[in-house]
């Protein structure tokens, strides 16, 4: 096993509101080691982004807050060090490709100026150089007539392309860690596939570690060495990609598989869904399994607990009071 970069530890963040507070990111735990490919997956709301702007201290303040836990980036813990330093962390060491890349990019600046930018900045490269080096990326990102596009604006971009720019821009200072938050989303397949192989082999290539948000669970079973699963602010399940789409435990998990379309299923097969809406402000704040509502498996302990997570195998937790039901209900969960 490489070095571990990251280590998120016991982090939590909420947001501040008339109504109260609501926890987005619950005391969650993990791991990221040097070159390995980290997949952050779960429902929309179940906290992913936040515990990701968490990381770099991007969450809006107010109204929300890092109100607990440690992000240590190799032996520092990133919530401790000053505003400055953390600038110099961003984009240099870890840097994000955000959802929507034609928000993300600065439409008044040509995509040469934003690529460069960063290596003006933390680099020290003259105005030259980082203009050579802009077009570089490009070219490794498949960009075709790099010398032309450099000098446009991201509206003359295509979808793809504006994603590939952003990609150029995050990867540009070689940074140790690349958090990709669902950086496919706006993408057709043809070009997601696309966009994920040059993303891969920038990782292969430079031993960037990825933390990959996504709900694709094809890209995660493609690329991914490790998988956690997200649940209300939570991590319910996590390991490695082998573990958690062979041997899966959390009856959520089970369930987020299911809900994939199957080309080797009969029509009569049909199109699975997880029953239930995802956990409210008031399940947050309750102290049983944030999942009681959605699983059939819940007994009275479920109501009355929270789950803590347990070692499944080496590698492989999850927080699940019925995780140990039979390989045979798995088995016919998963047909």
């Amino acid at each position: 096993m490489q070095d571990t970069v990251l280590s998120v530890q016991h982090l939590s963040t909420s947001f501040f509101t008339d109504e109260g507070e609501l926890k987005a990111v619950d005391d969650i735990s993990y791991d990221v080691h040097q070159g390995e490919f980290v997949a952050l997956i779960g429902e929309s709301g179940s906290g992913k982004s936040v515990s990701a702007l968490s990381i770099l201290r991007l969450v809006g303040d107010p109204p929300g807050k890092i109100v607990g836990g440690k992000v240590l980036f190799h032996d520092t813990d990133l919530l401790q060090i000053s505003d400055k330093e953390m600038q110099e962390v961003r984009g240099s060491k870890i840097s994000m490709i955000f959802q929507e890349p034609a928000t993300a990019l600065n439409p008044v600046m040509t995509i040469g100026n934003q690529i460069a930018e960063p290596l003006r900045v933390h680099k020290k490269m003259s105005k030259q150089q980082a203009f050579r080096e802009a077009a570089s990326l490009l070219s490794k990102m498949k960009i075709p007539n790099v010398e032309q596009r450099i000098k446009q604006y991201p509206m003359e971009f295509s979808g793809g392309m504006q994603q590939r720019a952003m990609i150029a821009m995050a990867m540009s200072c070689q940074p140790e860690i690349l958090i990709a938050d669902e950086p496919t989303t706006a993408l057709d397949v043809t070009v997601q596939a696309q966009v994920l192989e040059e993303l891969n082999q920038l990782r292969l290539s430079t031993n960037t570690a990825i933390l990959l948000i996504t709900h694709n669970l094809g890209l995660v079973a493609r690329y991914a060495d490790s998988v956690k699963i997200m649940y209300g602010g939570r991590i319910l399940e996590m390991g490695s990609t082998y573990d958690i789409f062979e041997n899966p435990h959390h009856p959520y998990t089970l369930g987020l598989i299911r809900a994939v379309p199957r080309l080797d299923q009969p029509k009569s097969y049909g199109l699975h869904t997880i029953k239930g809406e995802p956990a409210s402000q008031e399940d947050r704040m309750m102290n049983n399994c944030l999942f009681v509502k959605r699983c059939k498996y819940a007994t009275d302990i479920c109501w009355k607990q929270q789950p803590k997570a347990e070692e499944i195998s080496e590698g492989h937790m999850c927080a699940c009071f019925h995780a140990d039901f039979t390989a045979a209900e798995r088995e016919e969960l998963l047909r």
